[in-house]
């Protein structure tokens, strides 16, 4: 690995968040958790690698979906304890069919988050599920 990315901070489990952007418009797509060998895979490949604490292993964002990022460029913030991804996205970030994870807004006084963001494809028919 790149001595550069090893002296980004990871968490006590070797974890560090990235966050992902439209590197066009500069929306944020989705914040996912790398690993020293997900951010190792994600340079040597130019598509995303991200490590899922549920399932405790490596994936590739796209690998069901076919919904593939690829980077343009990354950076960190000044504590190097985050990861800024900014990416072309094929499709949709969102496992639930949104462009971006980020499709429900908060409004005061109402029961419920406000979908603001359009479904650009069903996750069943996607995943199986």
């Amino acid at each position: 690995m790149d001595p550069t990315l090893e002296n980004l901070k990871y968490d006590a489990n070797g974890l560090i968040p990235a966050i992902v952007q439209d590197h066009a418009t500069g929306q944020v797509l989705m914040m996912a958790w790398m690993n020293r060998q997900s951010l190792a895979k994600t340079v040597e490949t130019g598509k995303t690698h991200f490590f899922s604490r549920s399932r405790n292993k490596l994936w590739l964002k796209g690998e069901s979906s076919g919904h593939v990022q690829t980077v343009k460029s990354l950076s960190t913030d000044c504590d190097q304890d985050v990861i800024l991804v900014k990416v072309e996205q094929v499709g949709a970030a969102c496992h639930e069919g949104y462009q971006s994870c980020f499709f429900r807004e908060f409004e005061a006084g109402k029961p419920d988050w406000n979908v603001v963001g359009e479904r650009l494809f069903d996750p069943k028919k996607v995943y199986g599920k």
